[in-house]
């Protein structure tokens, strides 16, 4: 039986489903057979980049799986490197030749890049929108500081910032700006690449619910406001994540989840290549 996803609406006007499958470093015959398994378990959402070097895969899954296209919401990302107008209208019509659809659900920037001015990426991305190529734009690895730049800049709703969030990187200001702004929080690597599954204090209060530990971890980011990206190739993870759904942590464990921030970044580029300082955006 497939599970039915909650959706949220972003501030585009168009709804995103909470749970999606993450797709970093999901690549070759494990993406092939992870899109077939995760559609019949009810997975709609799925988030891809053209950096992951997966929509081939991803377009070939979804074809042998008789994917509905209406049914399904897609991302797909612009690198940081191909910001600039040109590249970047190009890049998106590569992402969708390479997926094989008419239009992406989501285009985000990937990254941040102080070299390229934002107004002028927001306004490529505009294009895309009004050429009917993607529905709603937003961005990813945005700081309070780049997500309020954006604010100012861009013609068109920014609808999501895409960044790692999970107890052990609990970025809670950015959600608050965020979701002040109407702007969706999702959350990527939301099991902290897996080191949330063996942490003591995440797995007492996954015994407590009869829950798992990823299922924790994701239902708390859950109630904060957040839609997760978990990654996951094989049938038991998926449809363990999908366990994240249709209940409730109290708020004594919430607050346990919340004290376990250690700054944690798993995800940790060189930002002095791409990042903004304040004062360069103010």
């Amino acid at each position: 039986m497939q599970i039915q996803i909650p959706t949220t609406k972003l501030s585009s006007g168009y709804e995103i489903p909470v749970l999606g499958l993450g797709t970093w470093e999901l690549t070759g015959e494990a993406c092939l057979k992870a899109i077939p398994i995760a559609l019949e378990l009810g997975y709609v959402h799925i988030d891809t980049a053209f950096w992951y070097g997966n929509h081939a895969q991803i377009a070939q899954g979804l074809a042998e799986a008789g994917a509905d296209r209406t049914k399904l919401f897609i991302t797909s990302k612009i690198p940081p490197t191909h910001l600039e107008p040109e590249k970047l209208l190009k890049i998106g019509d590569m992402c969708l030749e390479q997926l094989q659809i008419d239009y992406l659900d989501l285009l985000l920037i990937h990254w941040p890049n102080k070299k390229v001015p934002m107004a002028d990426s927001l306004a490529a991305m505009a294009q895309l929108v009004d050429a009917g190529k993607t529905r709603s734009i937003g961005v990813s690895n945005f700081t309070i500081n780049h997500v309020r730049k954006a604010l100012q800049v861009s013609v068109l709703p920014v609808a999501v910032n895409q960044v790692e969030l999970h107890p052990l990187l609990y970025q809670a200001e950015l959600i608050k700006f965020c979701q002040a702004n109407s702007v969706v929080v999702e959350a990527y690597s939301p099991l902290c690449r897996g080191e949330i599954l063996r942490h003591p204090q995440v797995l007492a209060i996954a015994r407590k619910y009869g829950r798992t530990a990823a299922q924790v971890s994701l239902r708390w980011l859950l109630q904060k406001g957040c839609v997760v990206l978990p990654k996951a190739s094989s049938e038991p993870h998926l449809q363990d994540n999908l366990g994240a759904l249709g209940w409730e942590l109290e708020a004594e464990d919430i607050t346990v989840l919340d004290s376990l921030d250690q700054h944690k970044r798993m995800v940790d580029p060189d930002f002095a290549e791409w990042d903004i300082a304040p004062e360069e955006i103010l």
